[in-house]
This record gives C-alpha cells, structure tokens and sequence, in this order.
C-alpha cells in the first residue's frame, strides 16, 4: 500500500487525534496572523490619522500667514527707522520729527538682502500751522514704495501721491469745508485736492499728505528724510529684536520701533495657536510609537507561548497517538514496512496537519483582526491588509511546529521491536 494511502487512512482512522493536532497549529498561526493584521490595521490608520493632523496643521499655519498679512496690512506700516538722536516724545507727543538721515539710506535697503521687512516708504513728517490758514496740520511728505531688488514686486499698501496733489484727513477737510478737486496754497505752493480720508479717530483725521520731492523743497531737505516706513514680516519669535540687528547692520546710526501691538497681539495669539497645533501633532506621534511598542512588547511575550504551547500539544497528541498504535505499527512492521515508511506515516500525517492548519489558521486570524478593528472581511480595504507572504510564514511556522512536535514520538515509534510488540511486551 501506497505511503499517502496508509496516512489517508490514518487520519480517518484518528479523526479526533488529527483534529486536535489541527487545533492546535491553527490557533499558533492565526494568532501570530492576527497579530500582523492587526499591526497592519494600526499602521494604517496611524499614518491616515497623522497624515490628516498634519493637513490640518499645514492649514492652520496657512491661515495664520493670511491672518497675519491681513492684520499687519491693516496696521500699514508698522515699523518705523528714524535717526539714532531723533526724540520718541517729539513724534509721540507732538506728532513731528526733526532730526533727519540720507534719503539714500532706502536705497540701500533695497539694494540689502534684509528679509524682515517689506514695503519701504521714505518719509518727511512735520508738524505746522498752516501759513495760509492759520490752523495746525501735520504735513507728511511720501512717495511710491521703494521697491526691493531681490525680490518679486509686491503690491504697495499706499499709492504715490502725484506732485502739485493733496489728500486731506477728515478734520482739517470739515475745518477748512474743502472739497475734492478744490485747489489750496500751502506755504506758498498750489496743490489740488486729490481725496479726502474718512475720519480715522487718529492723527491721520489732522494730517495732509503732498509729494516727496515736494515737502523736502518746502522744508528746505533735499535728499533728506525723517523716516523710513515698512511692514515687518511674519516671523517667529522676538521679531522687533530681529529687525533692529539686520537694520543695524545696514543703516548704523539709526534706531527702529514698532507700532501696533494690540493687532500683533492678536497675531502672537494665532501664532501660538498654531504651535499649540504642531505640538498636538507632535504628542500624538509619541502616543502612538509608545502604544506600538506596548503593544509589540505583549506580542513578543504572548505569541512565542502560544506557539510554544501548540508545539507541546502536538508533541503530546503525537505521543499518545504512537502509544495507542504499539500493535498497528508492529503489524506493518511485520508486514514488511520497513523504518522509512513508519517515519514517512507520522511526518506525513504532520505535513497534513501543518498544510491545513495553516489555510484555516491564516483565514481564522486575518477574520479576527479586522473584527478587532471593525473591518470587513468583504471590503477591498480588508483584502488589502492580507498578505501572500503570511500564508508562506504561516506554512513554515506550522511545519516546524508539526515536525518538532511529531520528530520524538516518530522516533521512537521506529526505534519499536515489532516482535517484542506482537508478544505484547
């Protein structure tokens, strides 16, 4: 009889024997199967998880970049330099300055590769009573934007106001009952009425704004300046401090402040919201690398026991299967079957054991990692987390469960006397 035959009828035979044995290796695989799946699952969902927090911080950190350009946009030009000796109380209190630098100083700012600031306004900025109509007014002489040469040109906060043109703010507008187009003399020169501000509730409502070159002229300042106005940047951290030690280095003998804080409170508040995010994200990322870990830890302990375990149980089946078979196998001994063919039976019988229970094992663990996780078994996103190479690791780790569990009781029932056996000893 055929070797394959005598294990059929084996396994037919010992139903119960076979069926335990199977139990057994199944459990072993589908453990460690359903351990990799639910590894797999967690991976998975991890990296969707953090992949979805770090679009949300990435949008957070957009908005706050548009948050701040709106705010700092809406302050105008927030950072002034002014010369090293000109008075703080002059400009505060009486809203002039005196003390003036080279109008070439903007020019070289352009020119520098300083990028904490944008938007560069030179201005002349004094307070007056006007000659002609006998009221105080704060004459402030501007320009276009000096552009920066390193960069894309941006769009400027404040138009250039054309020479033999004024804007008037709202209070010395409603003084003086001019109106738009209207024509007015200031220390002599002729100006025509270009715009007319809304009231601001600030210095502006008192201010008239006429051209550069116009207001060095009647203040006797050619290619000299007051100031300097721009627009700091978004930058993280102590942006003022920043600011002052790139001016210094290109423009020494000045000094920088910054105006508006309330709005660049509001700015900060965004901007530690926003760090409040990335830090989230950043603990979440240790959470979960620490709950793998735990969880690879639990299954570095549980699964060599269970494998441990169902080797022990095979081994035990396999003895007691050989014990129950002293006279069958002395019969075939007799018979004429030789050591190979008895051997061949048991590690036949355990390859059986082993193809099988592999197949069920894979299918039981796979299922009970996604019923773990809430999965479908049926959904493409469950087959995705099944792997071909899981059912060859299954495989080796059931044959080698089968063998080392069988290889004792199958030697010995070789090393068996066949006649000692038939005697009944």
């Amino acid at each position: 009889m055929r070797l394959w035959k005598l294990i059929l009828r084996e396994i037919l035979h010992r139903k119960g024997n076979f069926a335990l044995a199977l139990l057994a290796v199944t459990v072993a695989v589908g453990s460690l199967i359903a351990t990799l799946t639910l590894f797999r699952i967690d991976q998975a969902r991890t990296t969707k998880l953090l992949a979805e927090k770090e679009t949300a911080v990435e949008r957070a950190g957009a908005d706050l970049e548009d948050a701040m350009r709106k705010i700092t946009k809406g302050l105008g030009f927030n950072v002034v330099i002014l010369p090293q000796d000109q008075d703080l109380n002059e400009m505060h209190l009486e809203g002039s300055l005196s003390k003036t630098m080279p109008e070439e100083y903007v020019s070289r700012l352009a020119k520098s590769d300083i990028v904490t600031i944008n938007h560069l306004l030179p201005t002349v900025m004094k307070k007056l009573t006007w000659p002609e109509k006998d009221i105080p007014v704060v004459v402030y002489g501007t320009r276009g934007e000096v552009p920066f040469q390193h960069r894309d040109p941006k769009k400027p906060l404040l138009d250039a106001v054309p020479r033999g043109e004024m804007i008037v703010g709202f209070e010395i507008a409603e003084t003086l009952g001019v109106l738009e187009g209207q024509a007015v003399v200031l220390m002599g020169a002729e100006f025509s009425i270009a715009k007319i501000h809304a009231q601001r509730g600030t210095i502006d409502d008192s201010t008239v704004w006429i051209n550069l070159k116009q207001a060095q002229e009647l203040f006797g300042m050619e290619n000299l300046v007051h100031a300097i106005q721009a627009l700091e940047c978004h930058c993280v951290g102590d942006r003022i401090t920043e600011i002052r030690k790139e001016i210094a280095g290109i423009l020494p003998g000045t000094q920088v402040i910054e105006r508006g804080q309330p709005a660049l409170a509001r700015a900060e508040a965004r901007n530690t919201a926003k760090q409040t995010a990335e830090m989230a994200l950043k603990q979440e990322k240790i959470a979960r690398a620490a709950l793998r870990q735990e969880r690879e830890r639990l299954a570095g302990v549980m699964i060599p026991l269970i494998l441990l375990g169902s080797a022990m149980w095979i081994g035990l089946l396999a003895f007691i299967n050989v014990r129950q078979r002293r006279e069958e196998i002395g019969v075939l001994r007799a018979l004429g079957y030789g050591s190979r063919h008895i051997f061949g039976l048991f590690l036949g019988k355990s390859l059986m054991v082993a193809l099988f229970g592999t197949v069920f094992g894979c299918l039981a663990g796979w299922g009970l990692g996604l019923g773990f996780d809430g999965g479908n078994l049926v959904n493409n996103e469950g087959l995705a987390y099944f792997r071909v190479a899981y059912f060859g690791g299954g495989l080796v780790l059931a044959l080698f469960l089968s063998a080392v569990g069988s290889w004792i009781p199958s030697v010995l029932a070789v090393q068996q006397d066949p006649a000692l056996v038939l005697q009944g000893d």
